[in-house]
């Protein structure tokens, strides 16, 4: 099979949203995109119905309106249609073993972040062994134009391939720069009843910025139009990303592969990107 950028779309604002960022996405990297409708009671297809008595009619109609819009705006791409009688977390979870990468929408109503497909966006996000991108309605005017930066947040811990390639590569076909940024929040024993005790933190401060220096180094060799920069704050982890993806035109975020035997799980920056962040924001799961 091609390789495809899949998007899951129901028809509402938040998924035609996440529809027009997979199509932009799509063209940069010059790969197919598929948009994928699952529901358990789609009708089997019939040989030839007229559309008032065809069960299935309002799924396509929807399906080939957006599709239509898409290929207005970008006449050299290839869209494709799927219909999917299935449940829709087993059809996306399906379609990312398939695709490069899978887009949802995210309706972004409030603070504790009710997302498209609600139950089903946060198990494919935790569960699937590609990147997942959610997108919130309204993305486009939440940034500048053009936006300035991809964000990417880093650990210093383990392995942050997939993280930082994905990262890279979303800055290099943008031409935008790439921020990379750890956050740690200020250690106890550098509290002190005036404030902060900046000899402790200007330690612990030169000790990160040597290991994201080499983190970042084989990046900046693979990637030299790439203009990276990097910075860490005092701040917890999570508070710090939100922070520095203010404006960004993505914010990427990894989570670490779950083994078979471990539940799927995102830790407390995943989540907060998740929730808070207001440029689409990519999950990438790595080792």
């Amino acid at each position: 099979m091609q390789p495809v950028i899949t998007v899951g779309l129901d028809g509402s604002p938040e998924s035609l949203a996440a529809a027009r960022w997979a199509a932009d996405e799509a063209d940069k990297r010059k790969l197919t995109l598929r948009l994928l409708h699952a529901w358990p009671l789609l009708a089997p297809e019939p040989a030839r119905v007229p559309s008032e008595v065809d069960q299935n009619y309002w799924a396509k109609r929807f399906v080939h309106t957006a599709r239509a819009e898409l290929e207005t705006r970008h006449p050299g791409l290839t869209v494709i249609g799927s219909l999917v009688a299935d449940d829709a977390r087993k059809a996306l979870l399906q379609a990312a073993s398939e695709s490069e990468l899978i887009v949802l929408g995210s309706r972004g109503l409030d603070s504790a972040g009710s997302y498209f497909l609600g139950d089903v966006s946060m198990p494919v996000v935790a569960r699937t062994e590609r990147p997942v991108v959610l997108v919130r309605i309204g993305y486009e005017t939440a940034q500048p134009a053009p936006a300035s930066r991809v964000v990417v947040a880093l650990k210093l811990h383990g392995s942050s391939d997939d993280l930082l390639d994905f990262a890279f590569h979303a800055a290099a076909v943008r031409e935008i720069p790439l921020l990379a940024v750890h956050g740690r929040s200020v250690p106890l024993h550098a509290r002190v009843p005036w404030g902060v005790d900046h000899v402790v933190t200007e330690g612990t401060t030169r000790e990160a910025q040597r290991e994201l220096t080499q983190a970042l180094r084989p990046w900046r060799e693979k990637y030299p139009q790439v203009d990276t920069a990097d910075t860490i704050r005092h701040e917890t982890p999570a508070k710090a990303v939100i922070n520095a993806s203010e404006g960004a035109a993505l914010l990427v975020v990894g989570r670490h592969a779950h083994r078979h035997d471990v539940a799927p799980h995102l830790g407390h920056v995943t989540h907060a990107a998740i929730h808070h962040g207001r440029c689409p924001v990519a999950v990438v799961p790595h080792d």
